[in-house]
C-alpha cells in the first residue's frame, strides 16, 4: 500500500472510531508527526475525507472533524435501507451454501461495546460481500464503516446496553438466508434497519456534539 493510502486509512479509522472526535480541530503539521510522515501525504488524506464529508477545511485555520449531524444521519441510514436488502436479495439469489453457512460465525457474540462495534461491521460486510456484487458490496461496505461513528456516540448515552437483541435479529435473518426465504430475509433486514434509526437518532441527540444540519 502507497504510503498516501496508509496515512489516508489511518486517519479516517481514528475519525471514525472516534479517537479524532467530531468537532476536534487538526492542523497538517499536528498529523503529520502523529502518523510520522511528511505534510503532503496528510493534505491529500484530508482532501480525500473531505470529499467523503468526514472532515471541512478551515481556511488559514486547518481542519476540522465534521461534527454528526442529525440530518446526515438519517441521509446515512435511509441510504442503508434502500441498499441493504438489495445486497441481501442478491445473496439470496447467487450465494452458494458455503457462503450462507459461513454467516452462522455471526449467530453469537460475547465482548464489550468495542467488540460488539466490530462484530456488527463486521456481520453486515459479511452480507454486503455474500451478493457477490463487488460495487452494491463496497458501497454498502464503506457507508456500514461511516455509521461505526454513529453507533459508538449513541451507545455512548445507552446506560447497559445489551447486545442480545440486535444478534438474535442477526441470527433470525441468517436464518431466512439459508432457507432462501427472499421475503422473510427483505422483511428481517428493513425492520432491523428501521429498528437501528429508532435507537441510534434519539440516542445521538443527547450528545453535545451532534449538530441539526441547517440548510441555506
Amino acid at each position: 500500500m502507497l504510503l498516501r493510502d496508509n496515512v489516508y486509512e489511518s486517519l479516517r479509522a481514528d475519525i471514525l472510531s472516534c479517537r479524532l472526535a467530531p468537532g476536534d480541530d487538526m492542523r497538517e503539521q499536528e498529523l503529520a508527526e502523529r502518523y510520522a510522515v511528511s505534510r503532503q501525504p496528510v493534505r491529500e488524506a484530508l482532501l480525500r475525507l473531505e470529499r467523503e464529508h468526514l472532515v471541512t477545511v478551515q481556511p488559514r485555520q486547518g481542519y476540522r472533524v465534521n461534527p454528526i449531524s442529525l440530518s446526515d444521519a438519517r441521509d446515512l441510514l435511509r441510504f442503508r435501507l434502500a441498499l441493504e436488502p438489495a445486497c441481501v436479495a442478491e445473496a439470496i439469489e447467487n450465494a452458494t451454501e458455503k457462503t450462507l453457512e459461513a454467516l452462522d460465525g455471526f449467530r453469537s457474540f460475547a465482548g464489550d461495546r468495542e467488540d460488539f462495534i466490530t462484530y456488527n461491521r463486521g456481520f453486515h460486510c459479511a452480507l454486503a460481500d455474500a451478493s457477490g456484487n463487488r460495487r452494491m458490496a463496497g458501497a454498502l461496505c464503506d457507508l456500514i464503516g461511516q455509521a461505526d461513528r454513529l453507533v459508538r456516540v449513541s451507545l455512548a448515552n445507552v446506560r447497559d446496553h445489551d447486545p442480545t437483541q440486535l444478534v438474535a435479529e442477526h441470527g433470525e435473518l441468517i436464518e431466512a438466508m439459508q432457507r432462501r426465504d427472499r421475503r422473510r430475509a427483505l422483511h428481517l433486514i428493513k425492520a432491523h434497519i428501521h429498528q437501528t434509526e429508532k435507537r441510534v437518532l434519539p440516542a445521538l441527540k443527547r450528545n453535545a456534539v451532534i449538530i441539526e444540519r441547517r440548510d441555506a
